[in-house]
């Protein structure tokens, strides 16, 4: 017997990531991380049918996440990641930093540059 747990759904041969279990009494379907072992009221699911569940009219989906596992970037992360890639990529007239006219040279608070990082002054001092 293997030991990977695969998805209960017909055909489908995956791994499963989670656990799906019907509350009746709630009219609700639980979704959350792979339980310890197999029960035979619940269905485990692989990503793809988790992802792509949905329950029947007037039932109620509560899915649990897993603190330790690893979370997708939200809308926000990918911006400041692009934003950092753009101003890194930006081409700098490293002349004219060095005679401190560079393209941060009117913000008191820099003290020095090296690439796109910049080091900055305590607002102390």
């Amino acid at each position: 017997m293997s030991p990977v747990r695969r998805c209960s759904r017909t055909a489908c041969g995956r791994p499963a990531v989670a656990t799906l279990t019907y509350v009746y009494a709630d009219s609700t379907a639980v979704l959350g991380p792979l339980a310890t072992y197999a029960e035979p009221h619940c269905y485990d699911l692989c990503a793809e049918h988790s992802e792509r569940l949905t329950a029947p009219r007037g039932w109620e989906v509560v899915r649990l996440t897993d603190p330790s596992a690893p979370t997708r970037p939200s809308g926000d992360d990918l911006e400041a990641l692009a934003n950092a890639v753009r101003e890194a990529a930006r081409p700098h007239d490293r002349a004219a930093e060095a005679r401190g006219g560079g393209p941060h040279a009117a913000d008191p608070m820099e003290v020095a540059r090296r690439g796109h990082l910049r080091v900055l002054r305590s607002p102390d001092s």
